[in-house]
């Protein structure tokens, strides 16, 4: 018998799993369960279990695909982040409104950074960093770190994240490590997604990796990139900005397996946002200048897609100009509530 893959998408509102024989795209057997938000292990051992157990035993290969690094930008949940910014002139970006670039409002300007050539212009100033560090414990769960010219000589973001790291203990993401262009304020941006998704990625993979266990599935695990391509659990740890818009990536690629068109458009509807990407002969049309999510414009390549946030449990309020407003908020669906606990409704 062939050996199986296993897919599993944990999205907003349900985690999906679904065996698939390897080599080709015949779908051997499905199934769902809500995902569950205080545990996504609980949502992702649900799925599978549902799955024909025998089945089960042949898979050798695992697949995530996920929208929350998508939904979690779309809906301003991200782990909360200070940006450090090492050599950048304060006074410039606010006189050129490049602050509004910024994903996060709490950001630090450190002395410091290197010239266009990679030599050093003033030593970092790890007295300030530490200062600002520890009046930040228990308040910030990750930090990004950007030097102006990092790109030419990451030095001191390096040592940066070794002293961030000592004082606080928490995650820390550096622009060089995430890309290589000159652009400085979407370089900066793109590493304060990053860290402020690490956290969130931590917690997904801890319970990939405890599902798998209890399910006493052995295969490798490796986890969607936003351009359709696979990546390392370990390097999704490190670079989350790279899962977002996952999700449409794994429907984009599920759609042109199932339909083999050569132009067309995909629609995936999901609990929090919709997604809207391409396909020109057969291929996904990818975003060379950069995915943006939620508003933001990153540096991360990715399948060309349109991600509002509008989906299936977005909020219905008035806004406090009287409009209806729709998302991009989520909330529990009531058909969900009236199954689990049909007296309150």
């Amino acid at each position: 018998m062939k050996a199986l893959g296993l897919g599993i998408d944990t999205g907003g509102t349900f985690t999906d799993a679904v065996l698939v024989e390897l080599g080709s795209s015949r779908v051997v057997a499905s199934a769902k369960a809500p995902t569950t938000r205080h545990d996504l292990a609980d949502g992702i051992i649900a799925a599978v279990r549902r799955l024909p157990e025998r089945e089960r035993e042949r898979v050798a290969l695992v697949s995530l695909s996920t929208t929350l690094a998508t939904n979690a930008i779309v809906e301003g949940k991200g782990a909360p982040t200070c940006l450090v910014m090492i050599g950048y002139d304060r006074g410039l970006l606010s006189a050129y409104r490049l602050e509004r670039l910024l994903p996060i409002r709490d950001v630090i300007f450190v002395a410091g950074g290197h010239d266009a050539s990679g030599r050093e212009v003033q030593p970092l100033d790890e007295a300030a960093l530490r200062t600002a560090v520890r009046s930040r414990l228990g308040t910030v769960a990750a930090y990004a770190v950007s030097g102006f010219f990092s790109v030419r000589n990451p030095a001191h973001e390096l040592r940066a994240k070794e002293v961030i790291e000592a004082e606080s203990g928490c995650p820390v993401a550096c622009g060089h490590e995430l890309s290589s262009e000159l652009d400085c304020i979407l370089r900066a941006s793109t590493c304060a997604l990053n860290a402020s998704l690490m956290p969130l990625l931590r917690e997904l993979m801890g319970a990939l990796r405890r599902s798998l266990e209890q399910l006493g599935i052995r295969a490798p695990a490796m986890v969607v990139r936003g351009d359709g391509s696979l990546m390392s659990v370990e390097m999704a740890l490190q670079r989350p900005v790279e899962t977002i818009l996952s999700g449409p990536a794994a429907s984009v690629v599920g759609g042109l397996a199932l339909v083999g068109g050569q132009d067309m458009l995909v629609i995936d509807v999901g609990g929090t946002t919709t997604d809207v990407a391409f396909v020109q002969r057969g291929l996904p049309r990818l975003s060379d200048a950069g995915a943006i999510v939620g508003g933001w414009r990153t540096l991360v390549r990715a399948v060309d897609t349109v991600s509002i946030g509008l989906g299936g449990d977005s909020e219905v309020y008035l806004a406090r100009d009287g409009k209806l407003q729709v998302g991009p908020r989520r909330v529990l669906p009531l058909s969900y509530v009236a199954a689990q606990h049909p007296t309150v409704v």
